[in-house]
């Protein structure tokens, strides 16, 4: 596939690209560009978020990207989701998966990946904690509420 048909498919997921020069060449110079999307899990599935995310994502696939999909699950119990319970907001985010498994999302070939932000944070917590203390420290509740 030329850089001119990968750009095309790309370019018709997105509502606006600001820097259409860039993305063409990202697409010339990276064979497979990763694209991110995310979520948290809340509850039922509503049509565009399951038909028209798997469209996207197929897109993308088909023009050589790499998808990883973030399931926001700690940030899901932190907006009290499900009522607050992580358990069922973790269950929710599974059907999701299953849902798009349904409507034909291509998860052929690990083009795709569902990355849980909970798994990433525990296994960087070394890393993510510090940061987290970080901006707590260098900002004020008005200021971040803002």
């Amino acid at each position: 596939m030329s850089v001119e048909e990968k750009f095309r498919i790309v370019r018709s997921v997105g509502e606006e690209c600001i820097q259409e020069d860039e993305l063409l060449n990202l697409l010339t110079k990276k064979p497979q560009p990763v694209c991110y999307d995310g979520f948290e899990p809340s509850g039922r599935m509503h049509i565009a978020q399951g038909v028209m995310k798997t469209l996207s994502v197929n897109k993308l696939v088909s023009a050589g990207c790499k998808v990883k999909i973030w399931i926001a699950d700690w940030f899901a119990w932190l907006n009290d989701k499900m009522g607050g319970d992580l358990d069922k907001i973790q269950t929710v985010g599974q059907y999701l998966i299953e849902i798009w498994k349904a409507a034909g999302m291509n998860l052929e070939g690990g083009q795709v990946e569902f990355l849980w932000s909970s798994k990433e944070i525990d296994s960087r917590a070394h890393e993510y904690w510090p940061i987290v203390m970080d901006i707590a420290i260098r900002n004020k509740l008005p200021r971040i509420v803002r």
